[in-house]
């Protein structure tokens, strides 16, 4: 007993006299001396001295390889850096952005400036000389590049990035564009600049300021790419900016006169959640001091731009490439269009569809986004937004969520067989609540039942009814309106989740996921069986499921079943039931039909491809080998009820082709917190990302 007393004694007195731990510092990425001075003073305050530390790095390449290494913690990046951050080599991520107040908040627009009175417009650029921030930038370089490739005033085949310098150097007749140092075969890239060209602060004309000073410094055939605040305010009499349209405004119209408005600068760091706290909270007191200013150094914009107001913490669900959206004019290598299956089953259907796709020249019009464990469609608009896959297809629902992230419609399915020879309306079907007949409730008694969903987010089976019943409700909580429910993608520790049964087949099965091959009640040939056989005593569905799995139509556990045995919902009118047949005037809505997404910059691709494609694999295709619209009632890739695609008008938005009902019933639903994914939730961080 005494020798443990003695022990403890021990401990007390070690404790007591321990060296006190050192503070743990934020390891601050200098890209410049400058840069590493204004560091070193902020690193000097009393209330900052415990909590940054300055590492000197030679430009953002050199920051974002030493916090990839561990050797630095955090640096402030524009977009076409953080995209770079974001790639699996790397794998850094934004964690708080700048926001320059009420013009632009978290976003920032890329302009083209000349100086006043020449008389050249954006479409005359070709031999004129050139000032850019540094290659790879955003509004100094990827977004003006992208913008004239997009209107064929550049022409480049798209093979790899030393080709697109090629092009350039080739269009302009002399430029200052800091990094292109490294490739030496393009001198005309560097023959302006002042230093060294290279991506650095040692360059005189890198940077805003620098693109700037250089169209000071030249003549009248001279452009700077900028962004809108660069030109300071007693200059702006003397330059212009040059509109994408071919005309000119004055520097304070950039909100009618830019290239683009894009993601603010941010500050990007390794995946560590405490980490990020720690930068944030070291943060807070900078702004305390001057942060966002570089009076008194011999270079602007320094560790943060000098036009920023305040910082703002970027979602933790964002990373790179929901931070900058889906908008970067970018070509791939790779000819067939990368479809994104969700699931075994839809892997399989386009593993054939692929086989089928190949070419006289062995080339495959169609590859199969592939990558393991793509068990959603939030995991695919990742994919296509990333530009690892190309194009799927989405109900409106979907299409919402995609919208919100930069995708748009480029094909829409066709219902009518006699409106794809004839095109007419756009095709649309009703969502409806299917009941077994005699179940005796109707619409207003629904409160405690059993309820079987397509899938959360999904348009009949999730958006439509449950934005009804929020809407007579006010309730977010709809574990509390429902007893029990199958909603795919739901919680699965929830009520919403009880009814779900997994595939029956693997030990250790997840159930509630919203693939068909790992949830047998997904989707809404699922959603009717979990209301045949899985106890529910609702399901919400499309006006066509009943027919399409009864009277001996249908995959076997459907084989035994008469749609007369079933009866809809009607939540208004004098009915309160009627057959399924008389979905015209008892639905909860008419909703657009499923549409096949993609990149803005890739929409003419995809309607080629799948023109081809369905001339071949169609309803009424050449081909007997493969039907893109058949998958024996499972609605894999495509509804089975489509009889062919057709495009998506040129031009029209999400909003539009939603229609203005649906989608402002789908924008209500989302004042509920637990309707809005995480991944809206990232791609709705900017203003300049709120696609209508």
């Amino acid at each position: 007993m005494k020798a443990l007393l003695s022990l403890l004694i021990i401990g007390c007195l070690a404790s007591a006299f321990a060296v006190p731990t050192e503070p743990v510092k934020v390891k601050w990425c200098a890209q410049s001396k400058p840069e590493n001075e204004k560091c070193l003073k902020l690193a000097s305050e009393p209330d900052l001295k415990d909590k940054l530390g300055c590492v000197l790095k030679d430009g953002s390449d050199g920051c974002i390889k030493a916090i990839t290494a561990g050797e630095a913690d955090a640096v402030t990046l524009d977009g076409g850096d953080i995209y770079k951050a974001g790639l699996k080599n790397y794998n850094l991520h934004p964690i708080i952005a700048e926001d320059y107040g009420k013009d632009s908040d978290t976003c920032y627009y890329a302009v083209a400036v000349a100086k006043a009175g020449t008389k050249f417009g954006f479409g005359d650029l070709k031999g004129k000389k050139s000032c850019h921030t540094g290659l790879g930038k955003s509004a100094g370089w990827n977004i003006p590049i992208g913008t004239l490739l997009t209107r064929k005033l550049i022409s480049w085949g798209g093979i790899d990035d030393e080709e697109l310098l090629r092009a350039v150097s080739e269009f302009f007749s002399a430029s200052c564009a800091p990094g292109a140092n490294q490739y030496p075969k393009y001198k005309s890239l560097c023959e302006l600049c002042k230093v060294d060209c290279s991506r650095t602060h040692k360059e005189t004309y890198y940077d805003y300021a620098g693109a700037f000073q250089c169209l000071q410094d030249g003549g009248d055939d001279y452009v700077a790419f900028v962004k809108h605040t660069t030109v300071p305010a007693a200059e702006k009499s003397k330059y212009e900016l040059l509109c994408p349209d071919g005309t000119r405004k004055s520097v304070d119209e950039f909100a009618k006169c830019h290239l683009s408005k894009v993601p603010a600068h941010a500050v990007v760091s390794r995946k560590e959640p405490d980490l990020a706290k720690r930068i944030w909270l070291m943060l807070e007191t900078a702004m305390k001091h001057s942060l966002f200013s570089s009076e008194g150094y011999s270079s602007k914009n320094l560790l943060f731009k000098d036009s920023t107001v305040k910082l703002v913490q970027v979602p933790n669900s964002a990373d790179s490439f929901l931070y900058l959206g889906a908008d970067t004019e970018t070509k791939r290598e790779g000819k067939g269009l990368r479809w994104c299956a969700v699931g075994a089953d839809e892997l399989k259907k386009c593993d054939d569809w692929s086989i089928n796709s190949v070419d006289d020249a062995g080339n495959a019009k169609i590859e199969c986004e592939r990558e393991i464990n793509t068990h959603t469609v939030d995991e695919c608009i990742k994919k296509i937004m990333r530009k690892e896959a190309d194009a799927m297809a989405l109900d409106g629902g979907q299409v919402y969520s995609a919208g919100k992230c930069g995708l748009v419609p480029a094909m829409v399915e066709q219902y009518d067989a006699d409106k794809c020879t004839t095109p007419g309306e756009a095709s649309s079907y009703y969502a409806v609540a299917v009941v077994k007949k005699g179940s005796g409730f109707s619409w207003a008694e629904l409160k405690g039942k059993k309820s079987c969903h397509t899938g959360v987010g999904r348009t009949a089976g999730w958006n439509v009814p449950m934005g009804l019943i929020h809407k007579d409700t006010k309730e977010c909580n709809f574990t509390k309106f429902f007893s029990e429910s199958c909603a795919p993608g739901a919680d699965v520790d929830s009520s919403l989740c009880k009814l779900c049964v997994g595939s029956r087949k693997a030990v250790g099965d997840v159930k509630c996921r919203t693939s068909s091959a790992e949830e047998l009640y997904s989707g809404y040939a699922g959603a009717f069986r979990c209301l045949v056989e899985g106890g529910g005593d609702v399901a919400f569905v499309k006006h066509t499921i009943v027919g399409e799995n009864t009277e001996g139509k249908g995959p076997s556990w459907a084989l035994s079943l008469h749609s007369d045995d079933y009866e809809l919902l009607c939540p208004t009118g004098p009915k309160t039931r009627a057959p399924v047949k008389d979905y015209l005037t008892c639905n909860l809505a008419k909703v657009p039909a499923h549409a096949v997404v993609t990149r803005p910059e890739i929409v003419g691709q995809v309607q080629s491809v799948l023109e081809e494609q369905q001339i071949l694999y169609g309803i009424s295709g050449s081909s007997n080998l493969f039907r893109m619209f058949q998958s024996g009632g499972k609605n894999l890739i495509f509804k089975d009820s489509t009889k062919c695609l057709q495009r998506v008008p040129a031009g029209q938005s999400f909003k539009d082709f939603l229609g203005a009902k649906y989608f402002d019933a789908v924008t209500a639903l989302k004042e509920c917190a637990s309707s809005v994914s995480e991944l809206e939730q990232a791609c709705s961080f900017h203003s300049c990302q709120r696609k209508v």
